[in-house]
C-alpha cells in the first residue's frame, strides 16, 4: 500500500459524502497517482465501515469490468468488485429519485443468490453453480461520483464501483436446467429496446464472475458467505436516464423486472 490509514479514511469520507449528498468529484487518483489497488480496496473497506458503523447492512456483492475484451483493453485480468448496502435496494416497479442520484445509468445483470459458503482459491464454474440456491434478473443502477463518469480502475474500485442502486424480481430459478450462457436479454426504457445481449457477455458464463469473486475475497482471507446476492455484472453496454424513464429487463426463462426514475 502507497497510502496512510489517515489518508484513506479521509479519502473514504469524501467518496462517500459526494455519494450520500449526491455531488460529483475529480478521480482520487488525480492527486494520489501513486496509490495502488491495495488503497483502492481499503478505501472501498472504510467506506463499508462507515455505512455499518451508521446502522446500514451490507446486503450483498457486485462485480464490475466482466468482459475480457474491457479487462484487456483496461490492461487487467479479473473483474473489479464492490459490496450492495440495504438503501441500495429498490421494489420490484418502485422508484429511484433522481434527487438522490448524479447521473445514473442503467445495466442488466443475472443475480445469483447462494445457498453455500463459497471460498478461493481454486474456485470455478462448477463451484458456483453447486453453490448457488437460485438466479434471477436484475437492473443494476450504476452511478459514478466522478464527474462526467471519467476515471480510472483504481479510482472506481475505491468509489465501490460506482454502485447506487438494484432491483431484482422475475422469477427465482434454480440453475439445474438453465445454460447461464445462452440466456436472451433485453432492457427497454419507455417501452423501446435500449439494449440486448445474452449471458454469455460476462466472461463467457455468468459464474465465472462469481468464481473470480470469491477467489479475490479468499486471496484475502474472506469468503462470500451462503444466502449473499451477487449481481454478476453487465451483460451490455450501461444505459444513461432521465426523471420519468421507465426501465424493464427481460431474461429469458427468468421473467421480467422494472424500476422507475423520478
Amino acid at each position: 500500500m502507497k497510502l496512510d490509514k489517515s489518508t484513506i479514511q479521509t479519502l473514504a469520507a469524501h467518496l462517500e459524502t459526494c455519494e450520500l449528498e449526491a455531488r460529483d468529484t475529480l478521480k482520487i487518483t488525480d492527486e494520489y497517482p501513486e496509490m495502488d489497488w491495495d488503497d483502492a480496496y481499503a478505501i472501498q473497506d472504510e467506506i463499508k465501515r462507515r455505512k455499518v458503523a451508521r446502522g446500514a447492512r451490507i446486503v450483498g456483492l457486485k462485480a464490475g469490468l466482466t468482459s475480457h475484451a474491457k479487462m484487456k483493453q483496461m490492461g487487467v485480468e479479473t473483474p473489479v468488485f464492490g459490496f450492495l448496502a440495504d438503501y441500495f435496494a429498490v421494489p420490484e416497479g418502485g422508484e429511484a429519485k433522481m434527487s438522490e442520484l448524479i447521473h445514473p445509468k442503467v445495466e442488466p445483470e443475472i443475480a445469483f443468490v447462494t445457498k453455500a459458503p463459497l471460498k478461493g482459491p481454486g474456485c470455478h464454474i462448477g463451484s458456483v453453480l453447486a453453490a448457488t440456491d437460485f438466479v434471477m434478473p436484475a437492473i443494476e443502477v450504476i452511478d459514478s461520483r466522478y464527474r462526467d463518469f471519467k476515471f480510472d480502475l483504481k479510482s472506481v474500485v475505491a468509489d465501490n464501483c460506482s454502485s447506487s442502486r438494484f432491483v431484482v424480481g422475475g422469477r427465482m430459478a434454480p440453475v439445474d436446467n438453465l445454460d447461464l450462457r445462452t440466456l436472451g436479454v433485453v432492457m427497454e426504457k419507455n417501452g423501446q429496446v435500449v439494449s440486448l445481449g445474452a449471458g454469455a457477455a460476462v466472461l463467457g458464463h455468468p459464474a465465472a464472475a462469481i468464481a473470480m469473486l470469491a477467489n479475490l475475497l479468499g486471496e484475502r482471507g474472506e469468503e462470500i458467505p451462503a444466502g449473499t446476492l451477487i449481481l454478476s455484472g453487465g451483460i451490455t453496454e450501461a444505459v444513461a436516464v432521465h426523471a420519468g424513464d421507465n426501465v424493464t429487463l427481460r431474461i429469458q426463462e427468468l421473467g421480467s423486472v422494472n424500476m422507475r426514475f423520478v
